[in-house]
């Protein structure tokens, strides 16, 4: 059967499956942070440092404060950044991987179709820091986790109505793991099998309706990815083409060959984007198409009408109605007024005592979301949106092929990223979290330079 019925799990399609696994976890044990070509060196040190610096926004937030609260994390060698605490390896990979993703402000990936960094990263630190790994170690797991979560991403086409929360991404959590405690490749590729057997299976409505249990399923791979890791150093797992039935069968497709496409060749984290909008990333280009349009408004106030024109994976984001800060992140009505009216979409705009403010909800009200063919037929590559603005008898029309971000359109350099944290953060913390990403590949034990952050 074709790859798009989902119902692969066949035996010659489970033998491809174990072979590409096998082929990636050698790949995972044999990579050596020397090797890596320098700019993808350079790209996942951004990515350490946005990374880091947007879990140290998350973790001021409220909600993730209760949440700490409410956890009553034990003592442990893992830091919770931004939080005050040092922790167990596992609460520390849950609890800043929630305060990661809990802004909608981590980096992310249009060809995987989610966010590899989110999956892994978390755990990859926080046991790295329990076992005191030496920085070219660390790098080369993060790195690891992050292209391997990406490739899984690339061969998983999930459900309708699936999110990729805490599905393919545990595979990646799981190489990234499995290269720091040393596994050989055929127990990477065992983990990594493990950690494609344990996926979430979160449904898309769930971040419309602005239920932050979505955050939660990040948090989930990377503990997931950590136990998989931790069952193949236990010699527990077993490469048996797993994400073929887990992955494909049930929650959609999964096309074996993508895992090892370009092996060593193609650098997935290099075609990444980071965010400039605490929102998701579907609602961008819209966003970004807004703010070009704001200046020629005499009144945002006075919009008659706004047209988003979108792709299909982000024409479901239209909601005019919102009752929780995430429910608010996924509504393109909501960004789209928020950066009409304030002149961008930060944390504070979806904050309790602004989101619900009158003049926002008025101009939320007066936006519609439509599907158009013609952006639908340039993805992946890209993802576009038209905004057509209607005020004061004139029409106003942008499109953008991509949001800013994007490697291919707009990329950031350091000093983008470094800004972008600056307008989330004090200079002194910004400056400490700057200090850790950049020492982080030459430390002898990268226990020392995290730990700077817990206090954060």
């Amino acid at each position: 059967m074709s790859a798009v019925t989902g119902h692969l799990a066949g035996p010659r399609h489970r033998l491809a499956t174990i072979e590409a696994v096998r082929r990636l976890g050698d790949w995972v044990a044999g990579l050596s942070w020397s090797d890596v070509p320098a700019r993808v060196r350079e790209r996942l040190e951004l990515v350490l440092l946005d990374s880091l610096g947007v879990t140290v926004v998350g973790a001021r937030q409220p909600e993730q404060r209760a949440l700490v609260a409410a956890w009553h994390p034990a003592p442990g060698p893992a830091p919770l950044f931004g939080a005050g605490h040092r922790t167990t390896v596992e609460a520390a990979a849950w609890l800043n991987a929630t305060a990661l993703v809990r802004l909608e402000l981590d980096e992310g990936h249009k060809y995987a179709k989610g966010h590899p960094a989110a999956h892994g990263l978390p755990a990859v630190l926080a046991l790295a820091a329990e076992l005191g790994r030496p920085g070219t170690e660390t790098m080369a797991a993060l790195l690891a986790g992050y292209e391997v979560a990406a490739r899984f991403g690339r061969a998983t086409g999930l459900r309708p109505g699936a999110h990729p929360h805490g599905g393919w991404g545990v595979a990646g959590a799981a190489a990234g793991c499995a290269r720091l405690l040393g596994l050989p490749g055929d127990g990477v590729a065992a983990a990594i099998d493990a950690g494609a057997g344990l996926p979430v299976a979160g449904h898309f409505s769930s971040a419309l309706d602005g239920n932050p249990v979505r955050d939660a399923w990040v948090a989930a791979a990377n503990l997931s990815g950590l136990a998989a890791a931790r069952m193949a150093g236990a010699g527990l797992a077993r490469n048996t083409g797993t994400p073929a039935g887990s992955l494909g069968e049930l929650l959609g497709s999964f096309e074996p060959g993508e895992l090892t496409a370009e092996l060593g060749e193609r650098w997935d984290v290099t075609l990444g984007y980071f965010k400039r909008h605490a929102s998701c990333s579907f609602t961008h280009p819209a966003a970004d198409a807004a703010l070009l349009i704001r200046p020629e408004l005499s009144r945002p106030e006075e919009v008659e009408e706004v047209l988003v024109e979108t792709h299909s994976l982000a024409a479901g984001l239209d909601r005019t109605s919102w009752d929780h800060r995430l429910g608010a992140l996924f509504s393109t009505p909501f960004v789209v007024a928020a950066a009409l009216l304030h002149g961008e979409v930060g944390p504070d705009v979806s904050a309790d005592d602004r989101r619900d403010d009158p003049r926002l909800r008025a101009l939320a009200g007066r936006v519609v979301v439509r599907r158009a063919a013609d952006l639908d037929a340039r993805l992946p590559a890209e993802r576009a949106a038209r905004v057509t603005v209607r005020a004061g008898g004139v029409t106003r029309v942008v499109e953008v092929p991509n949001p800013v971000g994007d490697s291919a359109h707009h990329p950031m350099a350091e000093d983008d990223v470094l800004a972008l944290l600056g307008r989330l953060l004090d200079a002194g913390t910004v400056h400490r979290v700057h200090e850790v990403a950049a020492a982080l590949a030459s430390s002898a034990d990268v226990a020392v330079p995290l730990r700077r952050l817990a206090g954060t």
